[in-house]
């Protein structure tokens, strides 16, 4: 049996032994009663140690500040914000550039954008430097709440805190841009900044480009001169990727066609979009040289149940039983390869046929690999194929 000491009992012993040894608490001492406070989830507790340390006229620690942060955020009390921005102000607590974006994320947490500027200008007004990172995390907070105006506006702000904008920034307004003229706006904003272009930069103008409908502009970004040459094939491999999810296939593999004619391998998220998006038939070969390329244990299991379910769409019963044999050999047990199949395969068919089709290939890997599905699936299978049979009657 394990005792648990609560933390007010840590806390009176440790009064009492500095009282009997007659010694003041020192700044370590202090801080491990804070972090032991942080352990048991007592962020109240540890900001009380914290004034009490400083009214004793010891120093709290970056380090201990950060670990108070990080108890706030694992138990979303991020309301004590105020609280703890009110203690570094009046202790004048050594403090970083992540211990104020942490702050602003919990204002943004909390859906209080306002909040998150009051606090730029406050310390603006302690003459503490800002950067463009906490005007990031707000521009992003707007535009993923799709407030886009807000999150343009962002730029304005850093212009009056005379903060200049970096590749991040950048990214972030070319990603959310809604029209053609708007990317190139800021595409060229970066370039007369003199910023250097990342290889975000030329990812964000793919997919900006991309959602605009603009896919022939994205197509041609990988003819910039400006990129890195050390990232050109990692941007190639992300368009291969891009076109792939907006139904320009026939595109994509052009493209990855050439990057590995130069000798290069896409990524496996890329090789995984290429298999998600190939429908038509004929093209299961392609299929199969595109999972050998695969050697990330996760994208290969789920590479090769999106091409088992390419197989049922397009009938191709004997290799779908061929690779249930292959994935068998990535799980430990029969019941996790069945567990995995109903995951994956049965749980994106919608089609009455497919469905037919998907019953005839659980009657093949039960005949040919003794693979038979739990009591629970094969009882949900009943009923999907019941409500099939009856609306199929109407």
């Amino acid at each position: 049996m394990v005792l648990i000491i609560s933390v007010e009992d840590v806390i009176k012993k440790f009064k009492d032994l500095h009282q009997r040894l007659e010694v003041s608490p020192s700044s370590s001492s202090y801080e491990k009663l804070i972090l032991h406070s942080c352990a048991l989830l007592e962020v109240h507790v540890a900001l009380d140690i914290v004034d009490e340390m400083c009214e004793a006229g010891l120093t709290l620690s970056t380090k201990a500040l950060h670990s108070i942060l990080q108890i706030c955020d694992d138990t979303s009390e991020y309301n004590l914000v105020h609280r703890i921005f009110s203690t570094i102000r009046h202790y004048n607590l050594e403090s970083d550039d992540e211990t104020f974006r942490s702050m602003i994320d919990f204002f943004l947490k909390m859906k209080d954008i306002e909040g998150a500027y009051k606090m730029l200008d406050d310390l603006e007004e302690l003459n503490l430097k800002l950067t463009p990172g906490m005007y990031n995390a707000i521009m992003a907070e707007c535009f993923q709440e799709k407030n886009i105006s807000d999150g343009v506006r962002v730029l304005e702000h850093m212009q009056c805190a005379d903060v200049k904008p970096d590749s991040q920034t950048f990214s972030c307004l070319i990603s959310n841009s809604e029209t053609k003229e708007d990317i190139a706006k800021y595409y060229e904003e970066l370039k007369q900044s003199g910023i250097v272009a990342t290889k975000q930069i030329f990812m964000a103008l793919i997919n900006a480009y991309a959602a605009c409908g603009q896919l022939e502009k994205a197509k041609k970004v990988i003819l910039d001169p400006l990129i890195p040459p050390k990232s050109l094939n990692q941007i190639k491999g992300f368009l291969v990727s891009v076109l792939a999810s907006h139904g320009q296939l026939s595109g994509a593999l052009v493209i990855y066609d050439k990057i590995k004619q130069s000798g290069h391998k896409l990524e496996a998220k890329e090789i995984t979009s290429l298999i998600e998006h190939t429908h038509s038939e004929g093209e299961l070969d392609r299929l199969l040289l595109l999972l050998e390329e695969l050697d990330d244990t996760d994208y290969w299991n789920d590479a090769c149940c999106r091409i088992i379910l390419y197989c049922i769409w397009n009938k191709h019963l004997s290799s779908a039983v061929e690779l249930c044999n292959l994935l068998m050999d990535k799980f430990q047990s029969d019941e996790q390869v069945m567990e995995f199949l109903f995951d994956k395969v049965f749980s994106l068919i919608e089609e009455s046929s497919h469905l037919h089709t998907f019953l005839e290939l659980l009657s093949e890997i039960k005949d040919k690999l003794g693979l038979l599905p739990s009591q629970k699936r094969h009882d949900s299978l009943l009923r999907v194929t019941a409500t099939d049979l009856h609306d199929s009657d109407f």
